[in-house]
């Protein structure tokens, strides 16, 4: 009989994505894992096979815990101007973009799983912000849709440029853009 695992699975999980989430796959070494999660190298292969295994664990983790609660906050907000707040402040001020910005810049292109749970996450805000477009006033169909992603896109572009400036811009920035592209390119009726 083989000795009961000695850590917290879901903790390690959870702590493997915030070091992800801030040096990115390629400068997160197996010895960081090991010291930031306070596991023996032998356990975390043997639990989660390989440092991609925890990769995408802690990916799907962070879509489950982080992204999709905030897309699920973002599509019942009231109005696209709510909507648009809550996507920014969960965006730019929460984890909720952290590793999924990394995983789309550094490993999606490469890597087939990874590109399906980035994907998963982008799709849920896209659909969230598309739901407050129509719920606004907007009908349902392509125009709205590609509306809904470039909010999105500028969302996750300014933590972006947030990321690489030390500070995001103001959250304004994304409210008085939505509010130009609204009136000056209305979802087609």
């Amino acid at each position: 009989m083989g000795r009961p695992r000695a850590f917290d699975e879901d903790q390690a999980v959870q702590a493997a994505a915030r070091l992800f989430a801030t040096r990115g796959y390629e400068g997160t070494s197996v010895d960081d894992l090991v010291t930031g999660l306070g596991v023996h190298r032998g356990s975390l292969y043997k639990v989660f096979g390989s440092k991609r295994g925890l990769y995408l664990t802690a990916l799907r983790r962070h879509l489950d815990h982080e992204v999709l609660p905030l897309a699920a906050a973002v599509a019942a907000a009231p109005g696209l101007a709510g909507a648009l707040a809550q996507a920014v402040a969960g965006y730019d001020g929460g984890e909720a973009a952290g590793l999924l910005m990394l995983s789309a810049a550094e490993q999606a292109a490469e890597d087939p799983e990874v590109a399906a749970l980035v994907g998963e996450g982008l799709a849920a805000l896209d659909a969230a912000l598309t739901r407050a477009l129509v719920a606004g006033g907007g009908e349902p169909g392509e125009a709205t849709d590609a509306l809904a992603a470039v909010l999105g896109a500028t969302v996750l572009g300014l933590r972006l440029r947030g990321r690489a400036a030390g500070a995001p811009p103001p959250a304004g920035a994304v409210l008085a853009f939505a509010a130009q592209l609204t009136v000056s390119h209305p979802p087609q009726q």
